[in-house]
């Protein structure tokens, strides 16, 4: 199956613009700008081949997708796909590495995965997750792709339980037979009595955007946070915004807000 890349118009009044790179020096800024957010902000502690960079073993497989400011010529914003028929390459997705996914792989159509979705923490409150979102609907639409999933993390202290997952599942679950099982559960609080942590940014962009959460979340210990496997089929797009990502490139600050 050959790949349609770089499927938008550059907005010209735009300060901002989101193309796929494949030049290693391209991708190597946006493995710097990952290590940042993940090591660095987070205290992830990741395996790299390089010091201050996030390099891993899928990266090679996945398309690189990232959003420059135009002025500076600065990543502020990144995400990686990676496709089905790349994943049989690469010897499973990602999230297998967390999630049994044997009832995703039931699903007819194209599927692809996204992670390490990051933004530039001094360009959190503008619409970088917008374009991102715009330059990932198109290439889905382009390339007949109408699944996409991936793992939306939530920081955690531990690996117990919280009341965030039950309000969650209660209101953006999958149907029964599109779940997931997780491969580290989560374990029960004890008192039952347990302040609801917020929604990351990020996670609620996806719900807004009409994603589902398909099941129990994950521990991942070495980025300490729980991980909720979500699913998004195009045909649930959110409309409004499924017409703005496919006709225009442009900014939407209400996703990012």
């Amino acid at each position: 199956m050959s790949i349609q890349l770089n499927l938008l118009t550059p907005d010209l009044n735009s300060k901002f613009y989101v193309e796929f790179v494949t030049q290693l020096t391209e991708i190597r800024q946006a493995q710097a700008l990952r290590y940042r957010i993940f090591s660095e902000e987070m205290g992830a502690q990741i395996k790299t081949i390089i010091p201050t960079y996030d390099i891993d073993y899928f990266d090679p497989y996945c398309h690189h997708l990232v959003v420059y400011e135009k002025k500076s010529y600065k990543i502020v914003g990144y995400t990686r796909i990676l496709t089905s028929e790349q994943a049989k390459v690469a010897g499973g997705f990602y999230s297998e590495s967390e999630f049994d996914l044997s009832q995703i792989f039931k699903l007819s159509g194209g599927l692809i995965e996204i992670g390490r979705t990051c933004v530039h923490p001094d360009y959190r409150k503008g619409a970088i997750m917008g374009l991102l979102w715009s330059g990932l609907a198109r290439f889905m639409v382009a390339n007949g792709f109408e699944y996409l999933m991936g793992c939306a993390s939530i920081p955690m202290q531990n690996d117990k339980y919280n009341i965030l997952f039950t309000k969650l599942q209660e209101h953006y679950s999958t149907a029964d037979d599109l779940r997931v099982i997780p491969k580290i559960p989560l374990q029960p609080e004890k008192e039952n009595v347990y302040s609801p942590l917020p929604i990351p940014a990020l996670l609620r962009a996806y719900l807004r955007l009409g994603a589902q959460i398909a099941g129990e979340p994950c521990w991942d210990p070495n980025f300490k946070v729980a991980d909720v496997f979500i699913l998004l089929s195009i045909n649930n797009l959110q409309q409004r915004y499924l017409k703005h990502f496919i006709n225009r490139a442009q900014v939407i600050h209400e996703i990012a807000a």
